[in-house]
């Protein structure tokens, strides 16, 4: 994914007074070369992950130490140098950083001096509304959930902050919000402007090879934005971080049957749309049909089907990028879709779209927000209305866990992906974590 700086808030004086900052992946100096001339470079990374970590019963176990816990990365043990409760949503004032924990010597890693607190700021959310993938007639519903969101998840203790993808341009530092004022503005504000279901259809015409037109770059400035904000949370180590995703969800193929029908019935009837002008014109004898077809046209291609079909893979990659650079910064995604349960077709769709292509539809939406949930320890609420029993599970999840972070011992920078296990000293404990997380590719 190519990343562009679209929204910078997160470095705040609010969140740096809330947090001890500690840098993240770091690389030594150059290595001598090998026979073949090759430098390669050692790299150290600082890991953080949040541990939940329950009894038989499905509680909360309280009161574990870091002498506890025995963390293990590809079955290598790591020392801890960090750990600290989150109870009700504070961190615990003592043990931010472990006393008798030697300072990492390796270089690339930058850990300040512990230092007394200066906020007892707790959890940190951050609200994204991504308006480019829900339409406005979704508005009412996406403003009632973030109304739910206001009341029965974020405490007074929390920092919230908000950012959105659509002409609201809402970009609101993480800070207290005593009695809602700016998430009141914020809900208000809210408007989408996603194209409805059967605008993919009805426009099918200006579609290259590659698909409708516009939706790979709504796609993108989404994914952008998100992974922006992943990145700027990254400097913050000793904060339950979690990222509340407002989205219908993607898909880069809508429709894929209805809109090759409709691409069909058109030049067979001799009404192509003058893609210039922007309008379709009937009747004219001059209109190209089928075998009359320029190279732009979609049809001219005997594989568009094929074509648009496997721009799904694309979606794919973004939603992997997203999710790794999730990891790397320790932020658990929670996807909420505000359309709840969708029982059938809407009325003007049910003479254009078969029920295949609308299933497909709607669950291509619902599997990417469940990737973003699943791949970052969070999970997705999509088709349910139930959002507060879903509220209530985000709101235990984020309010008691531990954080511990270690210094990984492997320097090999091409080891990209590496696994997570932790055990606790407690008989019959069921732990909640993230298994994995990759590093940066390093630069030859």
């Amino acid at each position: 994914m190519r990343v562009q700086k679209t929204v910078k808030w997160m470095t705040g004086a609010a969140i740096l007074a809330a947090t001890a900052i500690l840098s993240g992946q770091g690389q030594s100096s150059p290595q001598t070369p090998n026979r073949n001339g090759t430098i390669f470079r050692a790299t150290t990374n600082f890991v953080t992950t949040d541990v939940i970590v329950r009894d038989k019963d499905g509680k909360f176990i309280p009161g574990l130490k870091a002498s506890d816990f025995t963390v293990y990365e590809d079955d290598v043990p790591q020392k801890l140098v960090l750990f600290r409760p989150i109870i009700g949503g504070r961190p615990d004032a003592i043990n931010t950083l472990l006393p008798n924990a030697p300072a990492p010597a390796a270089e690339g890693l930058i850990l300040p001096k512990p230092r007394p607190a200066t906020d007892s700021s707790g959890r940190i959310f951050i609200i994204f509304i991504d308006e480019r993938h829900f339409t406005a007639l979704d508005t009412p519903k996406v403003r009632a959930l973030l109304r739910q969101i206001r009341d029965e998840l974020v405490h007074d203790n929390d920092l919230v902050g908000f950012v959105s993808t659509g002409t609201s341009s809402v970009a609101v530092n993480p800070q207290y919000d005593f009695g809602h004022r700016r998430f009141n503005e914020v809900i208000e504000k809210i408007v989408g402007m996603a194209q409805k279901p059967d605008d993919y259809i009805n426009e099918a015409w200006f579609e290259g090879t590659e698909g409708p037109v516009g939706l790979r770059q709504a796609m993108s400035q989404a994914f952008i934005t998100a992974y922006d904000m992943v990145q700027q949370l990254s400097a913050i180590v000793d904060r339950r971080k979690s990222f509340i995703y407002v989205s219908n969800g993607y898909t880069l193929d809508p429709f894929t049957n209805a809109r090759f029908k409709r691409i069909q019935e058109t030049y067979e009837e001799g009404e192509v749309p003058n893609a210039d002008a922007g309008d379709s014109s009937s009747g004219n004898s001059d209109t190209p049909r089928q075998s009359e077809l320029t190279p732009d046209d979609p049809l001219a291609d005997p594989f568009y089907r094929q074509r648009t079909q496997w721009k799904e893979s694309e979606l794919l990659a973004e939603l992997a990028e997203l999710t790794r650079e999730a990891k790397r910064a320790n932020v658990v995604f929670y996807p909420m879709d505000a359309r709840g349960l969708i029982t059938g077709m809407d009325a003007s769709m049910q003479n254009k779209v078969d029920y295949q292509d609308m299933r497909r539809f709607i669950d291509t939406q619902a599997d990417s927000l469940k990737v973003l949930g699943e791949e970052t320890g969070g999970f997705a609420t999509v088709g349910t209305n139930n959002f507060k029993g879903a509220l209530e599970r985000i709101d235990a999840e984020t309010s008691d866990s531990y954080t511990i972070g270690y210094t990984s011992s492997n320097p090999d920078p091409f080891k990209i992906r590496r696994t997570i296990r932790i055990e606790v000293s407690r008989p019959g404990a069921t732990l909640i974590y993230r298994p994995d997380y990759t590093i940066p590719r390093p630069k030859r």
